[in-house]
């Protein structure tokens, strides 16, 4: 366990080569070699570090590795103290949560990766690498952020597959709606993530530090603020808003059915098995300090059903294969939401596991889908492709009968376990949730039907390889056909197909570690994960203590013991064995009458549907358009916005810039003024007083020539003068 710290590091350098070397001089092959080279080792390395886990006793499950000081104190100048107290370690910790996580990135991760070398093979070299490098990188920073050991390390993981989202959104870069998508999940989720680091923020702020463990050790003997709305409401609520941007929930949803333009396994790897399941786990981790805010928890139960059940109607009514997947897991995401809300964190974490291989196979089967339409995903240019795709159809029937919680497939038991928790805490939420239930059952095999049954409604091909007479180019571009043109329907190769074989098997057998007592199992997951979802406190005599290892170079560190306290995970009540078996049977009649109607719908009678479309036409039209909440947005967040922008830029131009432009001709003006008067006045008075003095120079200059002769005349005319006035006067 030692060594947990490679398992993201792995990844981190498959990107890294294929990013700066790969994009220049790998050829297809190797630059795939080399990103599911990563994933594998990362795979194994997560599956010998959960292996070591489970090995220790039941209540010494957590390891933490602590590389290095990554923001140490600052020293003073003179002494051993140190300037404050803030300081954060480059850490990873092990523990029941973190590893049931990499289990899922690492595993799904590298069927993705597998999958996408066949579905990616009609990219260019270069762009092919690119890709790739993405991949690896977002597993990098996915795994980053699911074994961090404080705030600050998973907000690094946070915002790296935020960029990696846009990233792979955006992946056809030169299309204007991939693009356009790309940056629209990226701009969601800036605004969940500034609840988020506030969030982190208060935490410190109350806690003085970030490290998980110390916030629920601390949090846990402080009183439940259920008579008011108090300061760990406020935390707990603000990392909520964070948990709304990443994992699709009221009111920043929107980004996620934006996000199906980028290429399939991207909608797979990122918006179903892992990113999107950023903001449960984070709640999760965070249990200690929801569980002491039952009016947050309120919030969060609330946000999450009614998201599921906006989110399901409005799949009954996409016609494109992805977006009906994109809205399921919007859907999927409540159901979560629902059991973190009503204290049943066991059950959503159980629910996020199951959820990351059915919804992962479902989307690489719409790939499939997709690669054998060359590109068309309008599921009423389809149908009757049963035959032509058997082993596609097969695995996406078996991840259609998890999903809608048929038994005993993997999604039956985690639903059932989050509807059983959501009947005993909250009535109305849990009848919303079986609602939402059968809907998923309808949409779901909805698709299938529309895709695999009935007539075939696509574009003619020739039977020999010719050029189809509907030509589609591939969305992707990723999963076009080039050379002879189309030669219609077909399986996809075995680099598609042997992922889907392996994620089906997972969607039948993942349910099986959280068998309810009621049919005869211990809910062995639920038991496993307790431990993450508990503060500690002193260690009774004999305790064994979590072991912490200082990964500095410097050998180990010894820790104090300490073990689990504070607050369970417990079932508030129980229902009789009866009762329990009663609520299980009616999620399944649930999920049984959508399939059924669905079938009878959409292969039996599909009159039915166009005589349900006319007579709800307005209610089908809202459903079609999904609520206009992209239109509502547009006309308010982003107009206002917009309207804001191009106001500040009014007052930048008319106000801040005429400012500037005032003082500026006003310096101009003052300058020509001082200049005039510089030039007129000033100068004038000192030239008037020159010239007056040239002239007086003048008339003195002419009277001393320095002539002797002059001088006498001059004196003679005194004398001549002088006896005159002295003659002729007296």
């Amino acid at each position: 366990m030692d060594l947990i710290w490679l398992i993201p590091l792995l990844p981190g350098l498959g990107a890294l080569v294929n990013g700066l070397v790969g994009v220049r001089a790998f050829g297809k092959r190797t630059a795939g070699l080399v990103a599911n080279a990563a994933m594998a080792a990362a795979l194994a390395l997560a599956l010998y570090a959960f292996w070591q886990l489970l090995s220790l006793p039941a209540d010494a499950r957590e390891h933490t590795v602590r590389l290095a000081a990554w923001i140490p104190p600052i020293p003073l100048a003179l002494g051993n103290g140190a300037i404050g107290g803030f300081t954060v370690p480059w850490g990873f910790r092990l523990d029941p949560l973190s590893g049931l996580m990499i289990l899922v990135v690492t595993l799904v991760g590298f069927l993705i990766h597998v999958y996408s070398t066949g579905y990616m093979h009609g990219e260019t070299r270069g762009a092919y690498a690119r890709f790739f490098a993405y991949l690896n990188l977002f597993a990098f920073f996915m795994l980053v952020l699911v074994l961090g050991d404080n705030f600050l390390v998973m907000f690094v993981g946070w915002e790296g597959v935020g960029l990696c989202s846009y990233l792979l959104i955006g992946y056809y870069y030169e299309k204007q709606s991939a693009s356009d998508a790309g940056k629209k999940a990226f701009i969601v989720n800036r605004i969940g993530d500034w609840g988020f680091i506030v969030g982190i923020f208060m935490v410190y702020g109350t806690f003085g530090t970030l490290d998980f463990r110390a916030v629920a050790d601390a949090a846990g003997p402080m009183g439940v603020e259920a008579a008011g709305f108090g300061t760990l409401s406020i935390i707990t609520l603000l990392l909520f808003i964070g948990a709304t941007g990443k994992s699709a929930q009221i009111p920043l949803y929107v980004w996620l059915p934006d996000a199906m333009e980028g290429p399939t396994p991207v909608s797979a790897l990122i918006h179903a098995a892992t990113m999107v399941t950023a903001g449960v786990y984070m709640v999760g981790r965070n249990a200690v300090l929801f569980s002491h805010a039952p009016m947050t928890m309120e919030v969060v139960a609330v946000v999450g059903v009614a998201t599921a059940f906006m989110a399901a109607t409005i799949g009954l009514a996409q016609h494109d294969i992805k977006r009906v997947l994109a809205y399921s897991t919007v859907s999927q995401l409540g159901f979560m939401f629902i059991a973190m809300g009503v204290g049943a964190f066991a059950a959503g974490a159980f629910h996020l596991m199951t959820h990351a291989f059915f919804k992962a196979l479902l989307f690489l089967c719409s790939g499939s889908v997709i690669h054998a339409m060359a590109g068309e995903q309008d599921m009423r240019r389809m149908g009757g492709l049963k035959p032509h795709l058997p082993i596609t159809y097969a695995t996406m029937l078996v991840g259609t009968l998890a999903i809608a919680g048929i038994p005993p497939l993997s999604g039956f038991f985690s639903k059932d376990e989050i509807l059983y928790r959501a009947f005993l805490d909250h009535k109305v939420i849990w009848g919303v949730a079986v609602a939402t239930a059968l809907m998923t059952a309808f949409y779901m095999y909805r698709l299938m039907s529309l895709t695999f049954f009935g007539a075939y409604r696509g574009p003619a091909w020739e039977a020999h390889g010719g050029r189809a007479d509907h030509g589609h180019a591939a969305s992707g571009g990723g999963h076009g056909h080039g050379g002879g043109g189309w030669r219609g329907p077909h399986e996809s190769p075995r680099s598609m197909t042997v992922p889907l074989q392996l994620l089906a098997v997972g969607a039948v057998l993942a349910g099986f570690v959280g068998v309810p007592a009621a049919l005869g199992g211990g809910n062995a997951i639920e038991h496993f994960l307790e431990p993450s979802f508990v503060a500690r406190t002193a260690a009774p005599p004999g305790a064994t203590a979590p072991a912490t290892h200082e990964a500095r170079g410097l050998g180990e560190a010894a820790h104090a013991a300490e073990s689990k306290g504070g607050e369970g995970t417990g079932h508030a009540a129980h229902l009789s064995r009866s009762a329990e078996l009663g609520l299980m049977a009616l999620s399944v009649l649930a999920g049984i009458v959508g399939i059924a109607a669905a079938y009878r719908i959409f292969v039996r009678a599909p009159e039915i549907a166009e005589t349900l479309a006319r007579r709800w036409s307005g209610a089908h039209r809202v459903l079609s358009n999904k609520y206009y909440v992209d239109e509502l947005y547009g006309a308010t967040v982003v107009a206002g916005t917009m309207g804001a922008a191009r106001g500040l830029w009014a007052f930048d131009r008319s106000v801040v810039d005429g400012a500037v432009n005032g003082s500026g001709w006003l310096t101009v003006s003052s300058a020509w003024v001082s200049h005039a008067l510089d030039k007129y006045i000033v100068d004038g008075l000192v030239n008037l007083v020159g010239a007056v003095l040239e002239a007086g120079s003048f008339v003195v200059r002419r009277v001393q020539t320095g002539l002797v002769q002059n001088y006498a005349l001059v004196m003679l005319f005194g004398v001549f003068a002088f006896v005159s006035v002295y003659l002729f006067v007296r």
